[in-house]
């Protein structure tokens, strides 16, 4: 814990107005989950003025109040649905709780219970000091909250403990920490800017924090939640599990993992925020609002942390009278304040991992990995257009300037035509199409082409540029291509570069019978792979390996992930309502068959980028990284989290989508639709997995057969010269980069 804690002074007015504010909402006496002692012990004033130690009395006291509700909410669904089972009065229960947080702060139904009489109560006093944008966010925080409850429940009548990745994705939803983050912005009276607030510098700092909040919190309620509640979503017990070993062992590696969310928490304030700011032109109150925030969430992991010390929620053996005792500090030194104490020792702690991140040597020569057995329950099946497509997509590739270089096209020949014979992408899209036209089949191909083309040429091109120019002209590369991905017009510029002409062609034969809902999808998956480019140019010039969740999570963006399943499920036209593809057990679907084909690929992949191209994108080196252990070791962990994944999709496609389609009502074309786009999943890995084998992009042989022909390729120039007939003057300044070939779209 490297931060101090505070204690706001309004402590004991906040302690006197929770408690008023309990027993009128009938939370105490006669609930049948609370008494006062209850309240009394778990002392949820101390927490909030731990965790917000600047906020005034009155802010105190209404924060306060929402976390006597939440916590009240969460042991009510406890005692009346988890530990009866009872799934459909659970739904019923959730489904009324939204109505009692208009946005507009209008009326709202007559409560039936405490819960519901809470949140009308708090949703009142609180919403109309927020703005909309804020409103849309806590709101759907809080339904996060409320819904996702069911998927616990779901999980304990099945006796099913999630996989790591599973659990740290649903957890920030069960777990509540992203509604805090929300009641900071409200406690700290400093929103964050709506321009940004779904940018990846902002994501990643509420995930990083909701993370550590729940991973700290599953360590200090292991032993309640398992022994007590028979609950199964503690990651103590999920790594037991996974890891298949102790509970100590599985706890300290849960302190690391909480380390290591930490730490990228600070490493995105530090790094991530100043570029993010000059990006928007954000003016100076809305940098101060958002260094406000990153302060509050910095008090509460502090705070939360305190709390925690002291709470008989908790802390069931603390000595007697060690408990709600703001001096009584378990361990270590004593009295407010010396918390502080503390930091020296956990900075010397976390050192170690810390430099780790930093101290891999690139292009060591690691020899071939070998490859596990990978799972595959589905049967492959191959478009006999295949053949077709491989001579339409060479002759593409000339078209495109990408197997010659040309001086009129800047960046232009990074590839020979036999680097693009022995890629062969159209075996790719004849997996994940197998059913699609030859006319179809021959866009999925040239889709797949440009996008690894891309991926080779942004490393290639702005890696070797010192200091800030490179991304610079990354950024600027990446500007110049969203302008060739029209929603409501379909003029662009003239293409100046190959990636704009392969751009600009692929855009216009994909997008001229959509509707613009589905334009627009495609392009935000488009330009998220870019966007994600970006980040990796980012960790290479600081030569950073990343930290595991941030990176499983942005390589689903590095890989195309985004943009090939668009591009899926855009054939299934108008036969799904929108809200569908936003359900929790879709996106689960999705995000577990991504990350089953992510990690096959950094398997394939490994010697291709740790050997070839000093890369440090790779899950192999991330886990041997983050474990301080052999690559062997960590291809094991690699492969056992691969499979769960694809046990986790399989879970999802037999218990979970049924149970979407009663939920919502859908018909029987509606449900077949549904089945088809799991189908087309499960084409998608099986053609990945087909392709990865069959292709000559990851053997060795291979690999230094292509390093002899590598070119040496210029970046596009930034501030100079544009236009038709330009070019020819530019030539002297795309003279730059060094050659440094590294890994791609489909795969790295």
């Amino acid at each position: 814990m490297p931060y101090p804690a505070r204690l706001n002074p309004h402590l004991e007015g906040a302690r006197e107005h929770s408690k008023a504010w309990a027993r009128e909402m009938n939370m105490l006496e006669g609930s049948g989950i609370w008494d006062e002692a209850d309240l009394d012990a778990h002392d949820y004033a101390l927490l909030c003025a731990y965790t917000h130690p600047e906020a005034s009395g009155p802010v105190l006291d209404l924060v306060t109040d929402w976390y006597v509700w939440v916590f009240f909410f969460d042991d009510h669904f406890l005692d009346v649905f988890k530990r009866t089972g009872d799934m459909a009065g659970a739904k019923a229960y959730l489904d009324r709780l939204p109505a009692f947080m208009p946005l507009d702060c209008g009326a709202t139904p007559g409560p039936t219970n405490q819960v519901e009489a809470g949140l009308a109560d708090l949703w009142a006093r609180t919403a109309p000091a927020m703005s909309e944008d804020w409103r849309r966010r806590f709101t759907e925080s809080t339904r996060h909250l409320l819904n996702e409850s069911v998927w616990e429940l779901a999980n304990i009548n099945e006796g099913r403990v999630a996989n790591p990745v599973e659990y740290i994705e649903m957890r920030r939803k069960v777990g509540g920490a992203p509604w805090s983050a929300g009641l900071v912005e409200f406690a700290a009276g400093a929103e964050v800017p709506e321009a940004i607030a779904a940018s990846r510098p902002m994501r990643v700092l509420k995930d990083t924090f909701a993370d550590s909040v729940h991973l700290r919190n599953d360590l200090f309620s292991y032993e309640r939640e398992t022994e007590s509640e028979g609950e199964l979503a503690n990651a103590v017990l999920v790594l037991e599990r996974f890891l298949g070993c102790g509970t100590q062992e599985a706890a300290d590696t849960t302190n690391d993992w909480l380390t290591a969310r930490l730490q990228q928490f600070e490493h995105t304030a530090l790094t991530e925020l100043a570029p993010l700011f000059e990006l928007y032109g954000l003016d100076p109150q809305a940098r101060h609002d958002v260094f406000a925030y990153v302060k509050g969430l910095q008090d509460w992991q502090s705070g939360g942390h305190e709390w925690h010390m002291r709470s008989s929620r908790y802390m069931n053996d603390a000595p007697q009278g060690a408990v709600n005792t703001p001096g009584a500090l378990l361990g270590g030194p004593l009295g407010l304040g010396t918390s502080a104490a503390r930091q020296f020792a956990s900075v010397v702690a976390t050192a170690p991992a810390r430099l780790r991140k930093h101290a891999h040597v690139p292009f060591q020569a690691v020899g071939h990995l070998p490859l596990p057995d990978f799972p595959m329950p589905y049967k492959l099946r191959l478009n006999p257009h295949l053949d077709a497509a491989r001579r339409n997509g060479l002759a593409w590739g000339h078209r495109m300037g990408m197997l010659a270089p040309d001086p009129a096209l800047p960046g232009s020949g990074l590839w020979t035509e036999e680097k693009l014979a022995d890629y062969d992408f159209a075996l790719c899209a004849a997996g994940l199409h197998p059913v699609g036209t030859a006319e179809e089949l021959d866009l999925a191909t040239d889709w797949l082409a440009w996008g690894t083309y891309g991926d080779d040429y942004y490393p290639v091109a702005f890696g070797g540029q010192t200091g800030a120019a490179g991304m610079t002209a990354a950024q600027a590369c990446t500007d110049r291509l969203l302008l060739f991905m029209p929603v409501d017009s379909p003029a662009t510029p003239r293409p100046e570069h190959v990636l704009e002409l392969g751009l600009a062609d692929l855009w216009a034969r994909t997008t001229g019978a959509m509707s613009r809902e589905e334009r627009t999808g495609l392009r935000t998956a488009v330009r998220t792979m870019l966007d994600a480019w970006l980040w990796e140019l980012w960790n290479q010039k600081q030569h950073r390996i990343p930290e595991p969740v941030d990176y499983i999570e942005m390589r689903r963006h590095t890989f195309g992930s985004e943009m090939t399943l668009t591009l899926c499920r855009n054939g299934l036209g108008a036969a799904l309502p929108p809200e569908i593809y936003r359900s929790q057990p879709v996106q689960a679907m999705e995000n577990a068959a991504m990350d089953y084909a992510i990690l096959m690929n950094d398997m394939f992949s490994y010697q291709k980028e740790i050997q070839f191209e000093g890369e440090i994108h790779n899950a192999v080196l991330v886990v041997e990284n983050f474990f301080d252990c052999g690559r062997e070791e960590a291809l094991a962990v690699v492969s056992d989290l691969q499979a769960s994944r694809m046990r986790e999709f399989q879970h999802v496609v037999t218990h979970q989508l049924p149970v979407l389609s009663a939920d919502f009502g859908l018909g029987e074309e509606e449900r077949a639709a549904l089945m088809q786009y799991a189908q087309e999943l499960q084409d998608w890995m099986a053609g990945i997995l087909n392709w990865h084998r069959g292709c000559r992009r990851y053997r060795e042989e291979d690999l230094l057969r292509h390093k002899a022909t590598a070119p040496a390729l210029p970046a596009p120039p930034v501030g100079t010269l544009t236009g038709l007939g330009t070019s020819a003057a530019r030539l002297t300044t795309l003279l730059r980069a060094p050659a440094l070939a590294t890994g791609g779209h489909p795969a790295d």
